[in-house]
């Protein structure tokens, strides 16, 4: 079998793209919030079904949609944290509670979203990418936008880091919250802020998975794991390594899925690959990348 593996590069760079844009929100506040939120997936859900609404329904082109998506979603991620994530915690909640608080929001929030649009799969059809050649790449623009998307998301995160207030408010309470809080930052605030964008980026994920496959009330979850995957391979908290992590996973599957069609398997048990990185990284190296970059 001929692999076209300049193809294969860039399908990585797609699949790293897409985790990139759910895993940045769900590793800082899984850092600040100290529990991982499983209800980023119904964020990244949320997300694909108000996207299709606004373009398919209301007929707002696609970046209308994103924009619409972002800001739903992200009021959304914000409302759940001062809503039910911060008055647990105040009131001495452990991780585990937390966590599971987060299964049963995700529940909640999934049921709503069938409730209103149904379990059916929704397609986008007024939205229409051109097809591109270049070199031996097949891709369309609406893959062309998302790397470039990812790419300048990695540009401007690392700037709102290193050149804001505001990042570096999140930096000093990503790393020391009461060392932060003593010296005048406004903690909760600072998380509020995460976890509105948070949720924003995921939702964002969400559309471009959901125009280019279809939209379904389970489409958050499909990729939730090897999201929570690139947070344990980039090291929780770490925004630098997260960048790494999800195109070495995003590799690694593209990768897989070769090596899979080769000894005769299906291409679906790719998602396997993300959880054998995942166990592996918490066996070998729990801290992950975190050693090689310095904290976000």
């Amino acid at each position: 079998m001929e692999v076209n593996w300049a193809q294969v590069l860039f399908n990585s760079a797609i699949t790293g793209s897409i985790y990139l844009l759910g895993a940045v929100g769900l590793s800082v506040t899984y850092r600040l919030s100290g529990f991982p939120n499983f209800a980023h997936a119904e964020f990244i859900t949320l997300g694909a079904f108000i996207s299709y609404f606004v373009a398919e329904e209301l007929g707002v082109g696609l970046p209308g949609a994103c924009l619409a998506a972002f800001m739903v979603a992200g009021i959304v991620g914000f409302l759940c944290y001062r809503g039910i994530f911060q008055p647990l915690s105040k009131r001495g909640a452990s991780i585990i509670h937390l966590m599971v608080a987060s299964i049963a929001l995700g529940f909640v929030l999934r049921h709503v979203i069938n409730a209103v649009w149904t379990d059916s799969p929704y397609y986008f059809t007024t939205v229409t990418f051109p097809s591109y050649h270049i070199g031996a790449v097949t891709t369309t623009s609406l893959y062309l936008w998302l790397v470039f998307s990812a790419l300048a998301l990695s540009v401007g995160m690392h700037l709102v880091l290193t050149r804001t207030e505001v990042g570096k408010a999140i930096r000093a309470t990503s790393s020391n919250p009461d060392l932060a809080l003593a010296s005048g930052i406004n903690t909760e605030r600072v998380i509020g802020i995460t976890w509105f964008v948070g949720a924003g980026l995921a939702a964002v994920a969400g559309v471009v998975r959901g125009v280019g496959t279809l939209v379904n009330p389970m489409i958050g979850w499909e990729i939730i794991l090897p999201i929570f995957a690139v947070v344990i391979l980039g090291g929780i908290g770490n925004y630098y390594g997260a960048i790494a992590a999800a195109f070495i996973i995003g590799l690694a599957e593209n990768v897989g899925v070769v090596a899979l069609m080769a000894v005769g398997l299906s291409a679906e048990y790719r998602i396997a690959i993300g959880f054998l990185i995942l166990i592996i990284t918490l066996i070998a190296r729990p801290q992950g990348l975190a050693m090689l970059f310095r904290r976000a």
